[in-house]
């Protein structure tokens, strides 16, 4: 294992996993592990060369009896790992979906970073059954918007992270709190400026918030609105505002295997 790493060079899989190791009866902590693995950009080491719309084949290790195979969140870990060797990138939850039912477990940056770690097939699949949670849809009126009150700095610090990664599928977002007809409180996650189409990925996000998070019987709701609804001046006097990242630009030529969350490539 490489432990000699500047501080800048960590990554967040580094430091989720530095804080469970410190932390391993905590569940909270390990469930935000797991979070930034299904967040994070992953290079799975291949057998042959990928080819687009063709299913892949990674490279298996056997350990004690269990096979896995191998992911680096960097490229440069893959490299110091294997060297010049081919290699896909794709997201730590289209990877769990592709694994999942397939008996294979998951290295992690073996060997080159403190964040070495073997996840055997249960908890790959664990992974992708709480990444397929899917959000329930509601109908509700609201009659009241005030500022959000009570929630824990755990969730509002988790759905940051998570609005990070969410691409310019909007342009911001506030947290408020609500008052519906009949006197029922909650919270609305509100986004403003959405790309239409987009609202089940979006809620899909705020949905893993509040799962990895860890918040007990946590509830938070989605809506979106137009940039001239008149709710969004009542949103932005009272709402604990996220600015979203703008979309990447995207190369003009095919995606290669596993880009896409939305498809994950297929193992061969």
């Amino acid at each position: 294992m490489n432990d000699d790493l500047t501080a800048s060079e960590h990554t967040a899989i580094d430091h989720a996993h530095a804080a469970m190791i410190a932390a391993p009866d905590d569940d909270a902590i390990r469930l935000r592990f797991y979070e930034r693995v299904a967040d994070a950009e992953l290079f799975l080491l291949l057998e042959d060369a990928p080819q687009e719309d063709q299913p892949v084949t990674p490279r298996i290790f056997p350990v004690e009896g269990d096979q896995f195979v191998l992911v680096f969140d960097r490229e440069e870990r893959l490299a110091a790992f294997a060297g010049a060797v081919p290699y896909v990138a794709l997201s730590g939850r289209a990877l769990a979906q592709m694994l999942s039912g397939s008996g294979l477990g998951l290295g992690l940056n073996l060997t080159v970073a403190p964040s070495e770690m073997l996840l055997p097939a249960d908890a790959v699949g664990w992974l992708n059954d709480t990444l397929g949670a899917a959000p329930t849809e509601t109908e509700g009126t609201p009659e009241e918007i005030t500022p959000p009150y009570g929630l824990p700095d755990v969730l509002i610090t988790a759905l940051d992270q998570k609005l990070a990664i969410t691409g310019g599928l909007a342009r911001l977002a506030y947290l408020v709190g609500v008052s519906y007809t009949g006197g029922v409180k909650s919270h609305i996650l509100a986004f403003v400026d959405h790309v239409p189409g987009a609202e089940g990925a979006l809620a899909k996000l705020v949905s893993e918030a509040l799962i990895f998070s860890g918040v007990e019987a946590g509830a938070l709701d989605v809506a979106f609105f137009r940039p001239s609804d008149p709710a969004c001046a009542a949103l932005a006097r009272h709402g604990l505002r996220f600015d979203l990242p703008e979309a990447q630009s995207l190369s003009a030529g095919p995606s290669a295997p596993g880009m896409d969350p939305s498809s994950p490539p297929k193992l061969r």
